[in-house]
């Protein structure tokens, strides 16, 4: 289950209301496929570390990150345009800030 909803990512996206449910299966891939990114990039599972009983809420800034990871594929869904990148500006620093290393 994502930590972002779909309601999130079609406001990251400035969809507007007529375009109703038209795209919900493949915005719910994309949000599905961001969380699973970030969360390879952390080394961790973000429910199993934030929300829970006795834990912190989840950081803001990770539901940020899976929203912008999200919308970036769904607006660039070919890997290689003209000024692609990988992921979007700012969800690799907002991954580095809640990493965490071991050596």
């Amino acid at each position: 289950m994502s930590i972002a909803t779909l309601e999130q990512l079609k406001e990251q996206l400035a969809f507007t209301d007529d375009l109703g449910s038209l795209d919900d299966a493949l915005l719910q891939r994309k949000l599905d496929a961001a969380q699973n990114h970030v969360e390879r990039l952390l080394g961790y599972q973000i429910e199993a570390t934030f929300g829970g009983v006795d834990q912190d809420p989840i950081p803001p800034a990770l539901v940020e990150a899976v929203c912008q990871l999200a919308a970036w594929w769904y607006e660039t869904r070919e890997a290689a345009t003209e000024g692609a990148r990988a992921i979007p500006f700012g969800v690799t620093e907002i991954v580095t800030e809640y990493r965490e290393f071991t050596f």
